[in-house]
Parts: C-alpha cells; sequence; structure tokens
C-alpha cells in the first residue's frame, strides 16, 4: 500500500473509471456494511478505505490498519483481539487489541487473503457475533468496530483452492469494490504527477515538470507497480533532475526507450516485384489490436482507448480479423 501522508488524499483524477469509484465511496460510507476492497498491488486500496472512513459517520472515531500479511501468524491473534498479561510466554502486560483500538471508528483488515485458515476462523466469529474475547480471557468484549478488508489476491480463486473460507468470503463481500490499476486510468496520469509533485515539494524536495515527449513515453507504459510505482519514479526524478523539465532522456529505459523504439517507423524492404499495400497494412494493423489487447488483457474498451478508436470500431475490426477478447 502507498503511505498515505505521501500520496495524499483519494482519488486523484477526473477519469471515468475514477468518478465510478467516487461514486461507490460515497453511496456506501455512511451504513456499517462490510465492504471487500480489492485490487492490484500499488493501486491505492488503502487509500479507498481512508476515503471512506472520512466520509462516514465514524469519521470523528480512529481509523486502525492491519497488515494481516507482515504479522506473524503466531501473533496475529493478539494483533486483533488483544491478550491479557500471563497468557502466553512473554505476555508481561494486558495489550489493547486492534478491534477494541478502533472501537466506534474503522478496522482496515490489509491483505486479508493471506490469513491463515485458523485465524479465519476467529475473525469469521466476531464478524457473526460481533464480540470477541482477549488471548488468555474468556470474558466477551463487544466489537465496535466497522471492518474494511482489501486484498490483491483473487479470493474466489482461493476458496476455490480451499485456501480462504467460502463462508467469510461472502461475510466481507457485502460490498465489494474494485480499485482500477494506473493503466486504466491513464488519463489520470497528469493530475497524479501534479498532485504528486506538490507533495513533493511540502515534504521539502525540488519542483520538477515534464515534457510533453516525457508525458508521452509515460502514458504508453503499462506501470505494473501502479501508483506508488508513479510516486516512486517521481521522487526519484526530483531529485536527479530538479527544478528543470523532464525529457524522455532523463526517464527510466523500459518507460523511455520502450516508446521511443515504437515511435520509430519500421524498416519495410518492397521485393523487385511488389507488396500488397493493403495486405501489408492490414497484418501491421492486426497486430498492433493483438498489442493493444496484451497490454489490457483482452479487454476491448481499454484496448480501444489505447488505440484512440471507438469501442464499435474495434470490435467491428476483431470480427474482421477473427480476433477474440473480452467484452
Amino acid at each position: 500500500m502507498m503511505d498515505a501522508s505521501v500520496a495524499g488524499g483519494f482519488p486523484v483524477g477526473k477519469s471515468r473509471a475514477i468518478g465510478g469509484l467516487d461514486v461507490l465511496m460515497h453511496q456506501v460510507a455512511h451504513y456499517d456494511s462490510t465492504v471487500l476492497i480489492q485490487g492490484e498491488s500499488g493501486c491505492g486500496k488503502e487509500l479507498v478505505a481512508r476515503r471512506i472512513h472520512e466520509l462516514s459517520d465514524r469519521k470523528d472515531g480512529p481509523f486502525v490498519p492491519v497488515n494481516c500479511a507482515a504479522i506473524p501468524r503466531e501473533l496475529l491473534e493478539s494483533e486483533l483481539f488483544g491478550h491479557e498479561k500471563g497468557a502466553f510466554t512473554g505476555a508481561l502486560t494486558t495489550r489493547i487489541g486492534r478491534f477494541e483500538l478502533a472501537a466506534n471508528g474503522t478496522l482496515f483488515l490489509d491483505e486479508i487473503g493471506d490469513m491463515s485458515l485458523d485465524m479465519q476462523v476467529k475473525l469469521l466469529r466476531v464478524l457473526q457475533e460481533k464480540t470477541f474475547e482477549r488471548v488468555g480471557s474468556v470474558e466477551p468484549r463487544r466489537a465496535n468496530a466497522r471492518i474494511l478488508a482489501a486484498t490483491h489476491r483473487d479470493l474466489e480463486a482461493r476458496v476455490a483452492e480451499h485456501q480462504f473460507r467460502e463462508d467469510l468470503f461472502f461475510r466481507l463481500n457485502v460490498f465489494p469494490i474494485r480499485v482500477p490499476p494506473l493503466r486504466e486510468r491513464i488519463d489520470d496520469l497528469p493530475e497524479l504527477i501534479a498532485d504528486l509533485v506538490g507533495r513533493g515539494v511540502a515534504a521539502g524536495r525540488p519542483s520538477i515538470e515534464f515534457s510533453d515527449t516525457a508525458l508521452e513515453c509515460m502514458r504508453g507504459y503499462p506501470w505494473p507497480g501502479n501508483v506508488r510505482e508513479l510516486q516512486n519514479l517521481v521522487e526519484r526524478l526530483s531529485i536527479l533532475c530538479p527544478g528543470r523539465r523532464v525529457e524522455r532522456e532523463d526517464l527510466p529505459h523500459a518507460i523511455g526507450e520502450r516508446r521511443h523504439r515504437a515511435a520509430q517507423p519500421p524498416e519495410t524492404f518492397i521485393p523487385s516485384d511488389g507488396l500488397d499495400l493493403r495486405e501489408h497494412l492490414g497484418s501491421i494493423e492486426k497486430h498492433l489490436i493483438r498489442t493493444a489487447l496484451d497490454q489490457t488483457d483482452g479487454t476491448v474498451a481499454h484496448a480501444a482507448r489505447l488505440l484512440k478508436l471507438r469501442r464499435t470500431t474495434l470490435v467491428e475490426k476483431l470480427r474482421k480479423y477473427d480476433l477474440q477478447a473480452r467484452a
């Protein structure tokens, strides 16, 4: 997850994907329904959770995040529910758990897909009965925290693999929200860069701006690390290029050179007996459509956006070339 103090508020941008996400956050914020936030690593799931909390009636209460993947499984129960003095070796004092710390607020369970099966059983009981006990105690305590959970994993697949309890999945998946990866909202790139540069300046780093060529290169990059990768790049470039414009040559090779090579006209040998121009151009078009589909996991709408085509136009070309894609 991105550090919310660094990455700032969310959402940043005006794309359709972010607009839809904003609508969902406002719709669910004022209810205590459990929300399951899914999306790739680095796309801003914790920022979505914080935004839901800030919009909710619990905004004056605490927002308590727990990374379920970062805490050893033998310590997670104590971390969530607390423990009594002497409950186990090393328990020298009584400790309040995250459920109690989040009372009247929001408990954010990050990377819930990595929680062990035995802890899933205990969490399910709390969600069903709204009570828990500290480790080493039999006294039931009221769980008065709204639960938001997040994962980068495909929980339905993990249920099928018996790695995640189906009953817990249904309990968490009351209101699912998918956070789009950066490549699906690339139109937000200028706003995201401006926001990250501004926060860098507030943190004492130099201001930078990007040339049109550099921005075009960044638009063509798939951003596997999502907004976190962009955040790291902006920070690095503000140190390497203080107070000046960032050019294509300043970008990492994977971003700058990849786009540079794609922009070069291909060298084509025309045989002495000529070539069928229409067939040759069709072959190039078919290759570019396949490439766009590969970059967007076969999603027609996103591939059409990359190719600057109407979706209906791309659908016609898919039929023409007998290419397969997702709706």
